[in-house]
């Protein structure tokens, strides 16, 4: 009798559900809890009125192992004749409507496929994968459709490529809650479009600031479907000093194979060091540092740019930070060092969206914590053949969705 009790708690079984039966099979190491209810009259699950029973039919979930044991929970489920939704199965109150799985189960197979890849999870759950990845599936459609129409100010968007031949991904982030919002496939204008079209009028009024690279497609999607898109664009100052170590290195690139020419191997080895600051490196590659950095060398002159330019970012006021921009072009466009002259340029055509940093001060750091976590889940799952898999297993990592069964 305390076993019926046991589970009777467990399962939150109230009338007109009741334990009939626990059975213990040890040669297939497996327990059966058999569950009962009268034929009727039982509540539509539509409408919730009370109606007839109609029938039964017999049904079984998977639960949680006792003792190591595998426990089903079996039952003859009532269906009711409702005379405004027809014969209908009525709901059980141990797991969601469809699941072959209790939702205690369910809950301990999502924590697992949080932390491991769905074959690992699979094994220690003793599922087929179809089965562990049609969990983590249902968890995804239920966490999107409890996500509410919250106002989000500061977006985030960014690509990540999904596989060769130029494959991307468009992710939309809130970089409050550093959090995916949104998948569409490629980086196209309609990609974006796509998310915007998913957003009330009290959303999109609420948006104050949106992160991205200089990607056209992404800065006329937005230009088409925000007020004032130019004075909420952030052009990610990340992505600008990257566009500024890639300028250093190709004229490194170029300076060293003219050196080696000339028998002159002063920048073997030299590449990450033009790449680094000073205070981060030890003190052997700070001596070789300097004593570079002192010479008549292009890349060394390529390096005192990318450095000067760092004090954009610490200006408060746009017409002081502006004024040392124009300085700064001046000296990059004349210093016969074409990387740094051409991205020089690349910033003054996108300067307005540059300049709104220093109001809004937020950057892709988040989205690019995100593509860390997506990576993982791309090594992890050795790759996706299915891109529609991939933003289901993006959704359940990084999603900040609630995915528990209630």
């Amino acid at each position: 009798m305390r076993d019926f009790e046991l589970y009777q708690a467990v399962l939150g079984l109230r009338a007109p559900w009741t334990v009939v039966n626990v059975e213990l099979d040890v040669n297939r190491q497996q327990v059966t809890v058999t569950v009962e209810a009268g034929l009727g009259p039982h509540p539509c699950p539509e409408c919730q009125e009370t109606v007839p029973g109609y029938d039964r039919k017999r049904r079984r979930w998977r639960h949680l192992d006792t003792c190591q044991f595998t426990t089903w929970i079996q039952a003859e489920v009532p269906r009711v004749r409702c005379p405004t939704h027809g014969v209908k199965q009525i709901t059980v109150p141990w797991a969601e409507p469809g699941s072959q799985f209790t939702a205690w189960f369910e809950r301990l197979a999502i924590d697992l496929l949080r932390e491991c890849s769905v074959t690992g999870a699979a094994g220690l759950l003793r599922l087929t994968w179809d089965e562990a990845w049609g969990i983590k599936d249902r968890a995804v459609a239920r966490g999107l459709s409890r996500r509410t129409q919250d106002v989000v100010p500061h977006l985030g968007v960014d690509e990540k490529a999904i596989a060769k031949r130029h494959r991307y991904l468009t992710v939309v982030a809130d970089l409050e809650q550093s959090r995916v919002l949104y998948l569409a496939e490629d980086r196209t204008q309609e990609s974006l479009e796509s998310f915007w079209a998913t957003l009330t009028p009290q959303q999109r009024e609420g948006i104050e600031a949106i992160a991205m690279d200089m990607w056209e497609p992404y800065i006329q999607s937005t230009r088409a479907s925000l007020e004032d898109a130019d004075g909420k664009i952030v052009f990610d100052k990340f992505h600008v000093a990257k566009h500024l170590h890639d300028a250093v290195d190709h004229v490194r690139r170029a300076e060293h194979r003219a050196l080696k020419q000339a028998e002159d191997t002063r920048l073997t080895g030299t590449k990450y060091l033009w790449l680094m600051r000073p205070k981060e490196m030890t003190s052997d590659q700070r001596a070789t540092f300097r004593t570079l950095q002192h010479t008549d060398l292009k890349v060394a002159r390529a390096w005192a740019l990318k450095e000067r330019f760092r004090q954009f970012w610490d200006y408060t006021y746009c017409g002081a930070a502006k004024k040392f921009f124009d300085r700064w072009f001046w000296r990059a466009t004349h210093s016969r060092l074409a990387p740094m002259a051409k991205v020089a340029k690349l910033i003054q055509r996108h300067l307005p969206n540059v300049l709104t940093y220093l109001q809004h001060g937020i950057t892709n750091a988040g989205v690019e914590a995100l593509n860390a976590t997506i990576q993982w889940v791309k090594k992890t799952a050795r790759g996706f053949r299915n891109v529609e898999h991939f933003k289901t297993a993006i959704y359940f990592q990084c999603g900040g969705l609630d995915l528990y069964p209630h």
